[in-house]
């Protein structure tokens, strides 16, 4: 297998990326959290945005560059917590079933039911046809 190359054409744009880790990132996933670039560039978010077929400002690239910061400042904030004894869970407090049994009992009776609707017919509702279908 030949090793990969240094830089990484985008198959939309033709942008280059000069990082060698480009073309090993397909085979071993995502990359992490602790190998984003210490500060987001306004080229990469309009990179991003004509990828996304946004069409933005210079304005809403700078705003967006900054928010976008903001939030992968806050997930490597989250990804350098030390986590390893702390179990998974699906929710932060613990849950139980707060359902009722299951279990059948007597519900409407259908004639009664049927008999205050504006319109019946073999036993069931009668409602006007949507658009004109056939039933």
């Amino acid at each position: 297998m030949a090793a990969p190359s240094p830089s990484w054409r985008c198959p939309t744009c033709g942008r280059r990326d000069d990082r060698a880790d480009i073309g090993q990132e397909r085979r071993r996933g995502p990359r992490r959290l602790a190998a984003v670039p210490e500060r987001l560039t306004t080229d990469e978010v309009a990179h991003v945005a004509r990828l996304a077929r946004l069409d933005l400002t210079d304005e809403e690239v700078a705003l967006f560059a900054e928010q976008l910061a903001a939030v992968l400042d806050h997930a490597a904030d989250v990804g350098s917590l030390d986590i390893a004894d702390v179990p998974p869970t699906a929710h932060p407090l613990p849950l139980a079933n707060v359902f009722r049994p299951d279990e059948p009992r007597p519900s409407l009776d259908r004639d009664e039911v049927l008999a205050q609707a504006p319109a019946s017919e073999d036993g069931r509702f009668r409602v006007p046809r949507i658009l004109g279908e056939a039933p």
